[in-house]
């Protein structure tokens, strides 16, 4: 069995949360990516205490996609420093996670098992 995880994603508008969603899901970066409206997110950031009302993702996706999903994010999301968070999938139904294998590529884009050893 493939190891899965699910990414949270902070945004900063309903605008950036649907461009980062769908754009994750369309680069089968993730294959699903649920967003939570009004979340209010309070950190330290800069030397002050910040109060922000963000939108939550919620994206799903193999392990080994971790890292170039992070960069994807990183380019395209307005933050300089977005919060990209994974957390392992414990359990899961069969036929949610099939739908990953199907949508999300096996391996990491670029590998050829036969060299990357």
């Amino acid at each position: 069995m493939d190891s899965y995880i699910v990414v949270l994603i902070t945004a900063s508008s309903q605008k950036e949360a649907d461009t980062l969603s769908r754009g994750l899901v369309e680069a089968k970066l993730a294959f699903c990516v649920n967003s939570v409206p009004s979340l209010k997110s309070t950190y330290y950031w800069e030397n002050q205490l910040c109060v922000d009302d963000e939108f939550l993702l919620i994206a799903k996706t193999r392990t080994h996609m971790f890292d170039e999903l992070e960069k994807w994010v990183v380019e395209h999301h307005s933050y300089d420093v977005p919060e990209v968070i994974a957390l392992p999938v414990v359990k899961g139904s069969k036929t949610y996670l099939k739908g990953i294998d199907d949508w999300v590529p096996a391996a990491p884009r670029g590998a050829n098992s036969k060299t990357d050893r």
